[in-house]
């Protein structure tokens, strides 16, 4: 078992760190690279006077059409030097589309690279196309904050805190895991009358180990205000260069809205995140 299809949503030229990323985990895991060049038109036609709305539709749309195949032949460039095994496509959406067209490309990957969604180095529109793959297209998501190598996810960290969200993000990283020197299931201030009650982490240890994973755990006091911080100051503790956790959304308005521990570990995280729900 492992990844065969990698996708990648790019939304500008300026993401060519997630793109490079993107292509080493492709080579990483031999498989084929799907490059997904998104515009996106964020016009609002309630800010035009009656009558121009067509017109000025019709503009952004062109204009979005364009950036998409500049957008397209600068990524195909990239892909064809690096002799990469891959396919590429490109695309306009409105804002509102957004959400749909993405989680439909998402839907038939294995696994999604994408930048961090916060901060400078995150691209226009990131967190919409981060919560779509997640919960559109119900595909693990790896956020990569800075340039990686083919040889990363030699040491990683696992956050179990016992949820679903948990466990289906540590069976979707299995491939990384079965590849990794050595994964630690980190347990954070875990609940005495929890269903593994005195033996927290354990039942995942045995899950991963008869899959041939290199596992240890590590139950950890509470320390810090943020689960977050404490998992990122554990993953720097023993050199982790990945962490694996679930995907925590809510919201009342909308169908998916990061949570905000997944919020907080992207925005503070120095190594690649998967997440899955």
């Amino acid at each position: 078992m492992g990844y065969k299809t990698i996708l990648t949503v790019l939304t500008d030229q300026g993401q060519q760190a997630q793109l490079e990323a993107a292509m080493a985990i492709a080579r990483h895991e031999d498989a084929h690279l799907d490059i997904f060049c998104l515009a996106v038109d964020h016009t609002q036609s309630g800010y035009y006077y009656a009558g121009a709305s067509a017109y000025v539709f019709q503009e952004a749309i062109d204009r979005a059409m364009e950036e998409a195949a500049a957008l397209e032949a600068w990524a195909r460039g990239i892909a064809e030097q690096n002799n990469m095994r891959f396919s590429i496509d490109s695309a306009v959406a409105q804002l509102g589309g957004l959400s749909t067209l993405v989680g439909m490309r998402a839907r038939f990957a294995d696994l999604v690279v994408l930048s961090r969604p916060y901060g400078e180095k995150g691209g226009s529109d990131a967190e919409a196309i981060t919560e779509a793959a997640l919960f559109e297209g119900s595909c693990p998501v790896l956020t990569v904050p800075c340039p990686i190598t083919e040889s990363f996810g030699k040491k990683i960290l696992v956050a179990w805190n016992q949820s679903n969200e948990a466990l289906t993000a540590a069976r979707r990283a299995l491939p990384l895991l079965i590849a990794a020197e050595s994964v630690e299931i980190t347990v954070i201030d875990p609940s005495p009358y929890s269903p593994e009650k005195s033996e927290p982490g354990q039942a995942l240890a045995q899950m991963l180990t008869r899959h041939g994973v290199k596992t240890e755990v590590a139950v950890l006091a509470k320390t810090l205000p943020r689960v977050s911080a404490i998992i990122t100051q554990r993953a720097a503790e023993i050199g982790a260069d990945m962490i694996v956790m679930g995907a925590y959304g809510h919201s009342r308005f909308r169908q998916a809205i990061l949570g905000g521990a997944t919020r907080n570990m992207l925005e503070s995280s120095k190594v690649p995140v998967l997440m899955a729900r």
